[in-house]
């Protein structure tokens, strides 16, 4: 008797055959209008409108945008993504910080940049082996996403504030890709 292994991953492979690139960066975020994606997780607006804050007050004219995945695990609807293309120049996306968000995060921003939105992810600290893990299957295993300090569900409003100040100056240098900050481990 033979038994046969079924690979659950397979699919993946099939599906990610074409290496997804990074969008075209540009020079500053000034007069863009910027995307903050939250994911429903507890803090997740509120770090993203606080970064939103920190990059308003260093550029002009920022609109910022906020707009929420209903489902943090599941891939972005087709709604949403043709929502974020019109209405958006450059999109943050937070926060991941339990696994299947942070891998879906992780899997959101690499869409988005293969349409041609810049994006910066955010996940915590405690869950790189997932957001690497979904960076690997989407056929980007050196995309860059940011990491924080986990958790950041139960910061106070200070340390929320706090957050997004650290956090403000790496998310635009991913944006305008001045430098390649945080890659996976």
């Amino acid at each position: 008797m033979t038994a046969e292994i079924i690979d659950p991953t397979q699919h993946f492979h099939a599906s990610t055959a074409v290496t997804p690139t990074d969008a075209a960066r540009p020079e500053t975020l000034a007069g863009l209008r910027i995307g903050l994606l939250g994911n429903t997780k507890r803090n997740a607006d509120s770090i993203l409108d606080a970064i939103g804050a920190r990059l308003a007050d260093r550029h002009a004219q920022i609109a910022l945008i906020p707009r929420t995945k209903t489902q943090f695990a599941m891939p972005l609807p087709v709604e949403l993504v043709e929502e974020l293309i019109r209405d958006c120049d450059v999109v943050v996306i937070g926060v991941g910080d339990c696994g299947s968000c942070s891998a879906s995060a992780v899997a959101d921003a690499i869409a988005l940049e293969s349409v041609g939105i810049p994006t910066a992810v955010i996940c915590t600290d405690a869950f790189v082996q997932p957001s690497s893990a979904m960076a690997g299957l989407k056929g980007a295993p050196d995309f860059p996403y940011l990491l924080t300090a986990h958790p950041i569900a139960n910061l106070t409003a200070d340390g929320v504030e706090e957050r997004g100040e650290q956090l403000a100056a790496q998310v635009e240098a991913r944006l305008i890709g001045s430098t390649r900050t945080v890659a996976a481990a």
